[in-house]
């Protein structure tokens, strides 16, 4: 007879072995919280020029329990960002099991980003699949490049080279530093400066997109050794460490309306940090990490591995909140000693967020909870973060 352990792994076998069927099924494509703008219909009306009705027409479809796309003819599709995630977690299978299906999907995914690379800027660089309009009035036309889509793919692209070995893997990420470099701007602070958004989003505070910059730029760095990577990843380390409140925690930006501490972001931004150190050989910023990591286990999860959104308030229950949660301690180097914690918010998303049909649900709210089966947001981070546990799994355990 199988003991618990011995269960709980079997468990999450055959949940991660249902999500990707799902996402297989699928062939990768689907609908995105964010996708509103995507509709035939609303782009068929004169209010597709306004800002306010872009924004409603975005919440609706967003907030909505209902999912309103096909009545609305918003068609799935292939998201850039998605694909970098898929990438990882593919390349995480291939590093376990050298099988042909694995490596036949990095090079499908590579050739999909091929495609949807956006042109006319320093270096490779990807948007989403979808107009967008910021709640502060920027409007980021689909396929705008941004940080947070672009480091994505680039280390999946990476991770999909170091798998595998082959250069034109590496040769379609290693120009995303350019993009960083020469496209972003930058908002200089008391100490460094934080990278914008995307090259289109003005002077904007927000520290994850800022250290997904410094992050892709550290990765770079070791790879060429170009000493300006590195700098300039350390001075937008510097500038959000600065911005690190002595709980270990961050709000999620500096404008007034951006002062929530919610969980996702902030394993973001330990992650990142962790990866700038663990590329550039770097210990300067240990503090900072030790006290993230110390605030994030101890403020975003009930005892029952229920994955709060803010370190105050429970709900939204929000899938990145898990899949982030498994990657940062796994990325960390603390699988082992936070594996506890971790099995117990893997299996209650999994009793509690995944679907008979092998996805997992976007948002559980007390009422009218979202199980609308996004690829992006959902899909692709769950595989990715479950890619990571089955990897550690066998690299920790030999399981």
């Amino acid at each position: 007879m199988c003991n618990f352990e011995e269960l709980n792994i079997n468990k999450v076998k055959h949940s991660f072995d249902k999500l990707k069927a799902y996402c297989e099924k699928e062939n990768f494509k689907g609908w995105d919280p964010y996708d509103g703008l995507n509709s035939k219909l609303f782009q068929a009306t004169p209010l597709k020029h306004s800002a306010l009705f872009r924004l409603i027409q975005i919440q609706t479809f967003k907030r909505s329990p209902i999912n309103l796309r096909k009545l609305f003819l918003v068609k799935k599709d292939y998201n850039p960002k998605a694909l970098g995630l898929f990438l990882t977690a593919y390349s995480n299978l291939y590093r376990l099991e050298k099988k042909e299906e694995y490596l036949q999907k990095l090079y499908f995914f590579k050739e999909q980003l091929e495609e949807l690379k956006s042109e006319g800027y320093s270096g490779s660089c990807w948007g989403y699949n979808f107009d967008w309009q910021a709640r502060r009035m920027f409007f980021f036309p689909k396929y705008t490049p941004t940080v947070v889509a672009t480091t994505f793919v680039a280390f999946g692209l990476f991770d999909a080279y170091e798998a595998t070995e082959d250069q034109r893997f590496f040769d379609l990420a290693i120009s995303g530093a350019e993009f960083i470099k020469n496209d972003l701007k930058r908002t200089p602070k008391e100490k460094g400066f934080l990278f914008s958004y995307s090259p289109i989003s003005g002077n904007d505070a927000v520290y994850n997109a800022s250290l997904l910059g410094s992050k892709l730029l550290a990765r770079a760095y070791f790879y060429t050794r170009n000493e300006e990577y590195k700098e300039l990843a350390r001075q937008s380390v510097l500038a959000c460490v600065d911005a690190q409140a002595d709980d270990g925690s961050w709000v999620y930006g500096e404008a007034p309306v951006q002062n929530w501490i919610d969980s996702f972001h902030t394993g973001y931004n330990i992650e990142a940090i962790h990866e700038y150190q663990k590329y550039t050989g770097s210990h300067e910023f240990d503090v900072a990490i030790q006290k993230g990591v110390d605030f994030y286990v101890k403020n975003f999860f009930l005892e029952d591995g229920t994955p709060k959104y803010y370190h105050n308030k429970v709900y939204p229950i929000d899938i990145h909140s898990p899949a982030q949660f498994i990657v940062t301690m796994c990325k960390l180097g603390l699988f082992d000693e936070k594996k506890d914690l971790i099995d117990r918010v893997l299996h209650w998303t999994i009793e509690n967020m995944q679907d008979t049909k092998g996805y997992f649900y976007y948002q559980l709210k007390k009422s009218f909870s979202s199980k609308i089966p996004y690829m992006r947001w959902s899909q692709a981070w769950m595989m990715y973060a479950m890619s990571f546990y089955l990897y550690y799994l066998q690299k920790e355990y030999n399981v």
